[in-house]
């Protein structure tokens, strides 16, 4: 996991440097489809993507995207009607059999389809319109990392292709010495905050939201704990209600319109006793972790998963376990 933590800048270099004349290509399909909608189909790590690209087709596009249900395919056996529509269908593997029903659903049903797998060789690259090797290289580790970044780096390449936007094409561009100085940052107080502590939030919103959902996965995987991600404007409705003196909160804040609100939220929950740290320079009561910018709202997110991807790995060690061997998981999970 270490190794391929640190090998996420090149794999997006990797993946940039072979993809930029194909991205163009995707562009103009969904400009001659010009989609009224977006749907996604995925599961695990690549679902916490396509939340993060939900956030950033809608952002970027004003393209409402919307979320499917494998299921509904696979176990409920109906064809959506997605004749105004593009699916992005995310799987590392390409090969589980609910994702693989999906896609060639949504294909039947009139949608444009894009694959996006770290496998071309694969069952889902066959039954979509268009193949997106995320080139990540091989992923031995059980909990997804360099994936988890190709795949949403990926879709940031076919939204700035298709909305012609090349201040974001620039920023994912220059997004691998970003992700370098994101391996950097030391959260090593988080480490020790967390000593003898199984449960804590995770607070994001927008993109940074799908960021928090995925860092709460990896607790799960690695760490054997009970992490809950929480958007900053939900957390206070009811949930705060667990909150006591020294319980852990991460509020991970990109440099967006929803800092301000996040590190509101942050201060709020400090002043109830809770540890509550965040990586932004806005809150007064929390304390603050180092994080890397990126110079735009919509890769900056990205970056604080590469750093908590480091931090994690440290801290499952630190804590007397292998994250390269958690319990009861394996790579790639087939479901029906």
């Amino acid at each position: 996991m270490r190794r391929e933590i640190e090998a996420i800048p090149d794999a997006v270099t990797g993946f940039l440097q072979g993809s930029e004349r194909l991205a163009e290509g995707w562009g103009i399909r969904l400009r001659q489809k010009d989609p009224a909608f977006v749907v996604t189909v995925a599961r695990g790590s690549s679902d916490h993507a396509a939340s993060y690209l939900k956030y950033a087709f809608e952002i970027a596009a004003g393209i409402p995207v919307a979320s499917i249900g494998p299921s509904v395919a696979s176990i409920y056996n109906v064809r959506l009607k997605l004749k105004g529509a593009a699916c992005l269908a995310i799987s590392q593997s390409g090969q589980s059999p609910d994702i693989l029903r999906m896609a060639q659903s949504a294909r039947e049903g009139g949608a444009l389809t894009f694959a996006l797998t770290n496998t071309p060789a694969s069952p889902l690259a066959e039954v979509c319109d268009e193949l997106v090797d995320i080139a990540a290289g091989p992923e031995r580790s059980v909990a997804a990392t360099k994936t988890f970044v190709n795949s949403a780096v990926a879709g940031l390449m076919i939204l700035a292709a298709w909305a012609r936007d090349d201040g974001l094409r620039n920023a994912v561009h220059a997004l691998p010495e970003k992700l370098r100085d994101a391996l950097a940052c030391d959260w090593s107080e988080l480490c020790e905050a967390l000593d003898g502590r199984q449960s804590l939030f995770i607070l994001g919103r927008g993109p940074a939201f799908a960021i928090a959902n995925e860092a709460a996965l990896k607790f799960k995987e690695t760490c054997a704990i009970q992490a809950e991600a929480y958007s900053a404007a939900e957390v206070m409705h009811g949930p705060v209600s667990i909150v006591g003196k020294n319980f852990p909160v991460l509020a991970l804040a990109a440099r967006d319109a929803a800092e301000r609100s996040t590190g509101e939220t942050a201060d709020r929950l400090a002043g109830k006793g809770a540890a509550v740290f965040i990586t932004g320079d806005g809150a007064k009561a929390a304390s603050r972790l180092p994080f890397a910018s990126t110079g735009h709202p919509l890769t900056g997110p990205l970056a604080l998963i590469v750093s908590f991807y480091s931090f994690i790995e440290t801290l499952a060690r630190r804590r007397g376990l292998d994250p390269d061997r958690p319990a009861n998981l394996k790579k790639v999970t087939e479901t029906e």
